[in-house]
């Protein structure tokens, strides 16, 4: 799976750390939720640590779309909110 981080770039994710990622999105759809600005800060930047972490660097010249697109680490929660489909920032 190829994930953009936007403003950032994109990476290859292998499909067997989406549970654990969803975890962390699940966290961040409660703290969003219950309008928690520095829970939801604090996971966002934990979320985009851990696709950076695991995740392999894609080259900026690959034309690969992208299978997931997650906020930068600035965005607030409203944009974050335009951007939940209804299992979250990540399906499953």
């Amino acid at each position: 799976m190829i994930v953009r981080i936007m403003g950032e770039g994109q990476v290859r994710l292998a499909d067997n750390h989406l549970t654990e990622l969803n975890k962390l999105d699940d966290e961040l759809l409660a703290e969003m939720e219950n309008g928690d600005g520095p829970g939801f800060r604090r996971t966002l930047h934990a979320l985009l640590t851990k696709v950076r972490d695991l995740g392999e660097p894609v080259p900026d010249d690959s034309l690969d779309p992208s299978d997931l697109i997650l906020p930068s680490p600035d965005a607030t929660l409203e944009e974050v909110r335009e951007l939940l489909s209804d299992d979250g920032l990540i399906p499953g």
